[in-house]
């Protein structure tokens, strides 16, 4: 507020020895003027005062503003300060029972308004005084009494030894913290050993103590035993002194220290830089960006970006941020490996051998990449073709992309499109965002360090779209041969060629991607490993690879044929062979630990059919069939999922009803509820035909269940299984057995062509279902399949449903049936 007093009239402080003493700052000249037995009270929060003290209050507006009007218009001017029992209570709500009984009478000095409300109090605190009853009032009042020190004329020789060691400790002190010098000085101007409790109150109210202590002190009206606490409160102080002293001037030779060495660093870069010995770094960035386009071969728009930007760079400040931005733009420019290719093989003979030793089967998949890489060979390059693998999870699809970089001596890059919403994440971010870099591509290219790598896109399938862009759509610049020739980054900005780039792309299913994205690729499935193969992938590959990567020896653990067999239809299922290399690692960790503790016996372990239980506990699967015999009104159907094929049993009953009515569930999806419906409306309309003289379920309504109800599904290749299930329980005949079929069924019995033929035809036979009828269409698909798929099954392939209902009711006499003989329409392929 400055040293100038706020005139107010609503004070009129009395004139004269009061506020001369304030004027003069010397508290000598105070009048003695009689205390009151009653005073207004006001609480403290922090820390309590103590007598022989002069401090400023900042009073705000309220309750105690008012009291300090009240206390100002009185001859004596006192009032009690006492601390609050709670430092976290709020003054305004208190009574005097929330206060210490000890506490100090203070008298205004100096009273001066501020602008904002409420006033600062100069106060003087001059003895202590004992709260002994309340009074009541609108304000806080209370009946006191006051405590003298008792005056000493001789000072006992223990006095005055805490006298001198509190006036030494204070000294101490003030070496270390000046921060009450001039306040210290006016005392020890003042003060003679003559009065130890003022001693004692002075030098305790210099310590940073606890409200608690601080107050413990006040209280203590035994001379002796003040001066005692108050010397022991000032050596805690010192020691804190000491110790912050310490700490500040270690701190203060590290940075010294830290300053000197930086000076030191500075002066010897000065004098190597004279000397010619030493680069500035813009010098060294400059140099390093032109020995890498020494080794490029960089195309005329491309160099021309490349020398404005050094000619940027060199006139800015490396102290500049824009120093920074262009330093990493030229950092990826000269990164990127133009026109540096890596020299490819086109032995076919190698890559068919690479191909054998990385897969077992997929024999369809390798001739179409040794195709590919023969194309290569005539045309001098691999180019232009973007090959996509669709296939369930665990076949191989990333290992097969792997593979075609290795026989053609490409680098090999790869990363996931699986959950990308972002559109920069291929295209790359602009250059004004902060921490802007360029695509997942250049990312590529930059790891490669050629233009003509592998580059595989994996789950391509599972992408996403938002407001930030649909990356999908940006693929389909990057995967077009005729326009990824100037395919343009956006934190490059300029033309990049990826035409020489071979992209592999692998997805588990196709439906979700879009369809000029897959207009762009070449489609190859892999559907899956039947026993047979996923026996040899363990014995070939499987267990050495996992067996090598434990630590253990052959000798240590070996794998029958039948423990392989049973851990495939006990614990692993699937369409690929991840669940099963899973379940071998398993297995090697048991054993491992076992030799590791060495209750192994020496001979090693032999994994059996027998034993395998007590690796992997009690089998999750233990048939595919729910039924050995199918019952009436049960048919088995094949299915397709993304993780394979797999049987599908429709169950149907009939119930008595008023209402004829059919009811699905099984959680069907809206194409499979069709397929139902046309299945109950083509029975309806040839029931006298398939079964003449029975009613069509006369008073009766029929409950269509699809078991597995937890499993969504859906699809039309179940209707010619729904009309068998329906007609098996309308003839009250069961299906012939170990049947399977799939097919779409038409309004008019027309069987139409399904997917999935080779995944359908593995799960049959997992499922050892050796009896299928398949729609004529696919004929074409079958023939394609390898011959130990189909060994031992027999195949019907129908147009009709009637050929259906011939094979599927083979004793059941056939009323009004015009179709074709069976012979002409059917293909079997038996066991030899």
């Amino acid at each position: 507020m400055g040293d100038e007093e706020i005139e107010n009239p609503e004070f009129s402080p009395e004139e004269g020895a009061v506020e001369e003493a304030a004027k003069k700052d010397d508290r000598s000249l105070l009048p003695s003027l009689p205390y009151p037995h009653q005073l207004y009270v006001l609480p403290l929060n922090r820390r309590p005062f103590f007598p022989g003290m002069a401090a400023p209050i900042v009073i705000e507006p309220g309750i105690y503003y008012e009291v300090l009007k009240i206390v100002a218009k009185t001859d004596h001017k006192c009032l009690g300060l006492f601390l609050t029992q709670q430092e976290d209570t709020n003054i305004y709500k208190l009574s005097i029972n929330d206060l210490h009984k000890v506490g100090v009478v203070a008298r205004i000095l100096r009273i001066i308004p501020m602008e904002q409300g409420g006033a600062q109090v100069v106060l003087n605190m001059e003895k202590r005084v004992i709260m002994e009853k309340p009074v009541k009032s609108k304000h806080l009042q209370a009946h006191v009494k006051y405590h003298e020190d008792p005056t000493l004329d001789h000072l006992s020789r223990e006095l005055k030894a805490y006298s001198i060691s509190i006036i030494t400790t204070i000294k101490e002190l003030l070496k270390l913290n000046p921060l009450f010098k001039e306040e210290l000085q006016i005392f020890l101007g003042h003060s003679d050993f003559t009065e130890p409790g003022r001693l004692a109150d002075f030098a305790v109210a210099l310590t940073t103590a606890s409200r608690e202590e601080l107050q413990e002190v006040l209280e203590t009206f035994d001379v002796e035993k003040r001066i005692d606490r108050a010397l022991m409160l000032m050596k805690k102080e010192l020691d804190l002194s000491k110790l912050q002293s310490t700490i500040n001037q270690r701190i203060e030779a590290t940075i010294s220290k830290t300053q000197r060495e930086f000076f030191l660093r500075e002066q010897l870069k000065a004098i190597k830089k004279e000397l010619g010995m030493e680069k500035d770094d813009k010098t060294v960035d400059a140099e390093k960006f032109e020995e890498r386009l020494e080794k490029r071969t960089v195309s005329e728009p491309v160099m021309k970006v490349i020398r404005e930007e050094l000619d940027k760079l060199s006139a800015l400040e490396m102290q500049s941020a824009e120093y920074g931005v262009c330093r990493n733009y030229l950092d990826w420019l000269t990164i990127v490996p133009w026109g540096m290719y890596s020299k490819e093989t086109h032995d076919l003979k190698k890559a068919e051998k690479i191909l054998e030793q990385d897969h077992y089967g997929l024999k369809d998949i390798k001739e179409r990449i040794l195709e590919f890489i023969g194309v290569g060979k005539l045309t001098g390059g691999v180019k232009g073709s973007i090959i996509c693998l669709v296939g369930p999870p665990g076949v191989g699809k990333t290992s097969i992309g792997k593979s075609v970089a290795r026989a053609l001596n490409r680098k090999f890059y790869r990363f996931s499109v699986g959950g990308m919403r972002d559109e920069a994440e291929i295209k790359g971010h602009r250059r004004t965002y902060i921490g802007a870099m360029p695509g997942k591509l250049i990312q590529a290219l930059k790891f490669a360090q050629t233009m003509n790598p592998v580059i595989m896109l994996d789950e391509v399938d599972k992408m996403g779209a938002s407001y930030q862009g649909d990356p999908a759509s940006a693929l389909l610049e990057v995967l077009d041969p005729e326009q990824n020739r100037d395919f343009l980054d956006h934190y490059l900005d300029v033309p990049c060629d990826l035409s020489n780039v071979l992209f592999i792309v692998t997805a588990n299913v196709l439906d979700t991607i879009p369809e000029p994205l897959k207009d762009r690729m070449e489609m190859l499935r892999l559907s899956g490993y039947i026993q047979t193969e996923k026996i040899q992938i363990a014995s070939k590959y499987l267990i050495p690879r996992n067996r090598k990567g434990m630590g253990l020896k052959a000798s240590d653990i070996t794998f029958t044929k039948g423990g392989i067999a049973s851990i495939i239809n006990g614990y692993a299922r699937e369409a690929g062979v991840r669940t099963l290399e899973n379940n071998i690692k398993k297995i090697m960790r048991k054993v491992a630990v076992k030799i590791a503790r060495g209750t192994e016996k020496k001979n090693g372990v032999v994994i059996t059919d027998k034993n395998l239980a007590s690796y992997l506990g009690k089998p999750i699967f233990t048939s595919d069939r729910y039924y050995k015999v199918n019952p009436v009104g049960v048919a088995t159907g094949l299915a397709w999922t993304s993780m394979g094929g797999a049987t599908l049993y429709i169950e149907t009953v009939a119930y008595p009803s008023e209402k004829l009515e059919m009811k699905l569930t099984g959680q069907a999806g809206d194409v499979m509820k069709e397929s139902a419906q046309i299945a109950w409306t083509y029975l309806q309309s040839r029931a006298e035909k398939y079964a003449p003289g029975t009613p069509f379920f006369e008073k009766s309504q029929v409950h269509i269940h699809i078991p597995e109800g937890a499993t969504p599904k859906d699809g039309p290749s179940a209707g010619i299984t729904m009309v068998t299930s329906l007609l098996s329980l309308l003839l009250k005949k069961p299906v012939r057995e170990n049947l399977g079929m799939t097919g779409e069924l038409t309004l008019t019995g027309r069987v139409l062509p399904i997917g999935g033929l080779k995944e359908k035809l593995i799960a049959a036979r997992r499922s050892k279902v050796n009896v299928l009828i398949f729609p004529k269409d696919n004929l074409r698909d079958y023939d394609e399949l390898p011959e130990y798929l189909k060994k031992g099954i027999e195949v019907h392939f129908v147009e009709y449903y009637d050929e259906v209902f011939k094979i599927a009711f083979p004793h059941e006499k056939k009323h009004g049936i015009d179709a074709p003989l069976a012979s002409k329409k059917t293909r079997r392929a038996r066991a030899s």
